[in-house]
């Protein structure tokens, strides 16, 4: 078995140290299945959840604990049996759970009740996540200008638009057009190296507009059409 996914991956390793406790290779598969039916098998039984952790550094791995179970498949496969319990009980870091005894287990798995031990292996799903990018100049801070702006909103004819909701996209500050459908826009962050139209948005009189502006020009003009019916 190659490593690949997580379970995968703890499979083999379980197995492989498995080979080394009990001094001979530990198949995995079905207790009474294949060719090894009276030495150890060993069986990824269920997935039991962990308790998960929260840090700051990035996406945390999902925990999760993979409970396997490592049957003897008769009388001679014993003393392998009491090697791999010596080993794992000399501090391997393998955790073991005597509760392989459960006649249930047994029926499930369509074979007579053995001497077994259930080992559980923690497992964490990892996800991959893309460095952030070298700095490749230095730091360095600027403060940005706040734009103070006017305009007027007109309908057909050059007609002034009263009362008229005016709010900056992005922006938390809003006004509405005086009686004279004009309008001031106060605090606007504005890049002098990266000048760049502000985007307006516009409600009343049943309808809700959008209109780029050049905050620099000093005679800012929004027409509002009449909606169609």
């Amino acid at each position: 078995m190659t490593g690949g996914g997580p379970i995968e991956t703890a499979t083999a390793e379980l197995a492989e140290w498995l080979a080394g406790a009990a001094g001979d290779a530990v198949p995995v598969g079905p207790p009474g299945s294949g060719p090894a039916a009276g030495g150890l098998t060993l069986w990824p039984l269920e997935l039991r959840p962990a308790r998960q952790t929260r840090g700051s550094g990035g996406p945390e791995p999902y925990r999760l604990v993979a409970r396997y179970l490592l049957a003897a498949g008769g009388p001679e496969a014993l003393a392998t049996l009491d090697r791999v319990l010596v080993a794992a009980t000399g501090g391997s870091g393998h955790t073991l759970v005597l509760e392989a005894g459960d006649p249930a287990l047994w029926v499930a798995l369509g074979v007579p009740p053995r001497p077994a031990l259930l080992i559980d292996v923690p497992v964490q799903v990892t996800h991959p996540h893309e460095p952030a990018p070298p700095v490749l100049r230095p730091l360095r801070l600027r403060q940005l200008e706040m734009l103070t702006f006017d305009g007027r909103v007109v309908g057909p004819a050059d007609q002034p638009l009263a009362a008229m909701r005016v709010e900056v996209v992005g922006q938390p500050y809003a006004t509405r057009t005086d009686p004279a459908g004009r309008f001031r826009v106060v605090g606007v962050p504005h890049d002098p190296q990266q000048p760049g139209t502000v985007r307006l948005r516009l409600t009343g009189r049943g309808q809700v507009l959008t209109a780029e502006v050049d905050p620099t020009d000093t005679d800012i003009v929004i027409v509002c059409a009449p909606p169609t019916r």
